[in-house]
């Protein structure tokens, strides 16, 4: 299972931290505030108060052990970029990094991140999704437990109709669109067959996302 690290926990940051940890995953919530760590510390696997400009300090968390770090420092650029580095030497594998203006993204990507976030475009509890799917293509959050979603079709379900596929009766979702191309097939029937590439638009629970990409 893959494990994340969350550095800065502003109102981004959390909400990646806390969807990341509601999806199943081990995550590390690290900030300089005591405050932030507490508020998030019995929703969040680790939670820890750290000056993230500490190299040893992050070293001691076994920073570089985990699969995404994801540097959500908001109004300090310059801690926001000398972290990146920093994760970058260490040796982390991917370092998902948070930019304010566009200038800042393309230092960002100078200095090594693997991925630049703009906030204001990107929602905490998208990113969070697009962390851990290959397939989710977007997200609309109806409630806390549940979303509509775009995903690309399973490969397992090229050829397969809706029924065959299980995707109502073993995976509890519903799908309300097929797009294929240009083309969008509004409620697809049960005999619906399933071609490779087709991004299916669902609607379910949270939860049951992850079941229908994992199978």
């Amino acid at each position: 299972m893959k494990q994340f690290a969350v550095i800065g926990l502003g109102r981004f940051g959390k909400s990646v931290a806390l969807t990341l940890n509601k999806m199943g995953y081990n995550v590390l919530a690290v900030d300089i505030s005591e405050e932030k760590v507490s508020d998030i510390m019995d929703s969040v696997t680790h939670a820890v108060q750290v000056d993230a400009m500490d190299e040893q300090a992050l070293k001691a968390l076994g920073i570089r052990n985990f699969d995404v770090v994801i540097v959500a420092i908001g109004q300090d650029i310059q801690a926001n970029i000398l972290v990146t580095v920093m994760l970058k030497d260490m040796g982390v594998k991917r370092v998902v990094a948070k930019a304010l203006t566009e200038l800042h993204g393309k230092v960002l990507v100078r200095v090594g991140a693997d991925q630049v976030i703009f906030p204001e475009r990107d929602m905490g509890a998208r990113v969070a999704h697009a962390l851990v799917s290959k397939n989710i293509v977007d997200q609309i959050n109806l409630s806390p437990e549940y979303s509509i979603v775009e995903l690309m079709a399973p490969e397992r379900f090229a050829g397969k109709t809706l029924d065959e596929a299980g995707v109502r009766v073993r995976h509890g979702v519903t799908v309300l669109a097929i797009r294929r191309g240009n083309d969008v097939i509004i409620s697809p029937g049960a005999k619906q067959v399933i071609r490779a590439g087709d991004i299916l638009v669902v609607v379910g629970r949270e939860e049951k996302f992850k079941d229908l990409e994992e199978g």
